[in-house]
């Protein structure tokens, strides 16, 4: 399935950066820092007494999606086409970015979650590494040698913590 959110946005990366600074500092955040490293977006914050890192991988002009256009039958784009269609993934991205945070936040504001549970994945350990680092394989392994669980809803919150 294509992504689509977004498709087709003029809004800037820059711009959105700026959208979700405000939008961390509205909830709470009291630092932020952002960059870019071996293809991919990097930004951080602190929030809660807690770090929170997210890193996107950045669309690469030379990928073969971004030389080919979605006609039928495909064309070949120019350079400057091409750029400007890797451009345009990565604007779609910043604004993918922005609605995950917003939701997350929202979630954590409207009781649904608790800041740690809504931001696990994201959340950085004291050794520097995210619970996604040190979870996903384990995660991962556990599927791979037990396969799916049956759906089934799950038991309600324990007492005192209704969020857990």
């Amino acid at each position: 399935m294509a992504a689509e959110y977004a498709k087709g946005t003029e809004v800037s990366a820059s711009q959105t950066l700026a959208e979700i600074q405000t939008l961390l500092r509205r909830y709470g955040a009291i630092d932020f820092i952002q960059g870019e490293r071996q293809g991919y977006a990097l930004l951080s914050f602190e929030m809660r007494k807690r770090i929170v890192h997210f890193a996107v991988k950045l669309p690469d002009v030379t990928e073969e999606r971004f030389k080919w256009t979605n006609h039928n039958p495909p064309r070949k784009r120019t350079l400057s086409a091409t750029r400007e269609a890797a451009e345009a993934e990565r604007r779609r991205l910043w604004r993918a970015l922005l609605l995950t945070i917003k939701a997350k936040l929202e979630s954590v504001a409207s009781g649904i979650e608790q800041f740690e549970a809504a931001f696990m994945a994201q959340l950085v350990m004291p050794d520097g590494q995210t619970v996604e680092r040190h979870l996903l394989p384990k995660i991962l392994e556990a599927y791979d040698e037990n396969g799916t669980p049956p759906l089934q809803l799950p038991a309600p919150p324990e007492k005192g913590n209704p969020n857990a």
